[in-house]
């Protein structure tokens, strides 16, 4: 999953790059996205790295998992230096050290065990979160650059996280036809579609890993919560200081990533639109300025 879903960012980064700047909150960006070999390769990743991450969900912590999702950062900002030639600053790469040893620590602190189901409220309190990202959503397409970039990616990681909140339960189904007929897969679908589209938009605004530092940041604490409280996620006794460590380890490093991840690329504006200025990559000291 870790690996499959660090390919799946790299190659939708690519794809955002190449493709018109939107200002806007347009659906119509996945249509145009999926017109680049890269990204439909990319989504063929996620749909895998999907597919085993709602595996695993049916019986490991959300806090596990999701902060798993997270480590595919690694991969992407690894495979970015060896392919796309992405000078990493030497205090992302510390970053990315100090995220596998969350995830290690997490890892040994988890106990595997069932899920229990939402309630009704619950279903509904889903829905109502779906309402408010995409709200949100038109007045984060504004902003431009590495704020963009973080404020869009949070909101995906929120959208991903209310997905996963989803799946937990809904892996644990083993009848068909209630699988089919429980509204949780359809508000998975819903968020995780909500989730792309932002992911999009955030990776076409500057860094790619602030935008997925920034979702897996957003993604893994409500997940992680809620998967606490509500859903039955279960830690090794003795161990709950581990888990409050990696969890507290790991997302310091996502975070870091968000601030000293620089901008990796340019985009094409639409005819007729003010371009903000040249966006030039700066390595060492300072920030890039655009």
């Amino acid at each position: 999953m870790i690996i499959v879903y660090g390919l799946a960012n790299l190659l939708q980064s690519v794809a955002a790059t190449r493709t018109t700047l939107r200002h806007t909150f347009d659906p119509g960006l996945l249509l145009r996205l999926a017109g680049h070999r890269s990204y439909l390769l990319g989504i063929g990743c996620q749909v895998i790295g999907f597919a085993l991450a709602f595996l695993a969900r049916r019986d490991l912590p959300l806090f596990l998992v999701q902060a798993s999702v997270a480590a595919g950062l690694g991969v992407t900002a690894l495979l970015g230096v060896l392919v796309l030639k992405w000078r990493l600053p030497a205090a992302e790469v510390l970053l990315l050290v100090l995220l596998l040893v969350g995830i290690t620590a997490l890892v040994l602190a988890a106990r595997p065990a069932p899920s229990r189901q939402l309630g009704p409220a619950a279903v509904v309190g889903l829905v109502v979160v779906l309402g408010v990202i995409g709200g949100l959503g038109f007045f984060a397409v504004r902003l431009h650059g590495a704020p963009g970039s973080v404020a869009l990616g949070a909101l995906a990681g929120l959208a991903f996280s209310a997905a996963a909140v989803a799946a937990r339960p809904l892996a644990s189904v083993h009848s068909l036809d209630a699988f089919l007929g429980d509204p949780l897969l359809y508000l998975l679908i819903a968020h995780s579609v909500v989730g792309q589209l932002l992911l999009g938009l955030a990776m076409q605004r500057g860094s790619t890993t602030a935008a997925v530092a920034a979702m897996d940041a957003a993604g893994a604490v409500p997940a992680a919560i809620v998967g606490l409280l509500l859903l039955g996620d279960r830690i090794w006794p003795g161990r709950e200081w581990l888990a409050t460590a990696g969890f507290l380890i790991t997302l310091i490093a996502v975070l870091g990533l968000t601030r000293y991840a620089e901008p990796q690329h340019q985009h094409p504006v639409l005819p007729g639109q003010r371009k903000e200025g040249p966006l030039v990559i700066a390595f060492g000291r300072g920030r890039a300025p655009y």
